[in-house]
């Protein structure tokens, strides 16, 4: 397993309440709530959340065969 960092979050306990709720919803713990919500929002800052074109829409690559 890889090795993670450990750190205090201080948030308000209603914003907790939210992650908890949402956490329960998705079948996760909180702490795997906040680290999937947090993946997510890197993921989107760096435009990896974007949809990729299909071959040929972009420009680049082979047509699609008709």
């Amino acid at each position: 397993m890889s090795e993670r960092k450990g750190f205090l979050l201080r948030i308000p306990p209603e914003l907790y309440a939210e992650l908890e709720r949402w956490a329960r919803d998705d079948l996760r713990s909180v702490n795997a709530q906040i680290e999937f919500v947090l993946t997510k929002a890197v993921r989107a800052r760096r435009g990896e959340d974007r949809p990729r074109p299909r071959a040929g829409e972009d420009g680049q690559g082979p047509e699609p065969s008709e």
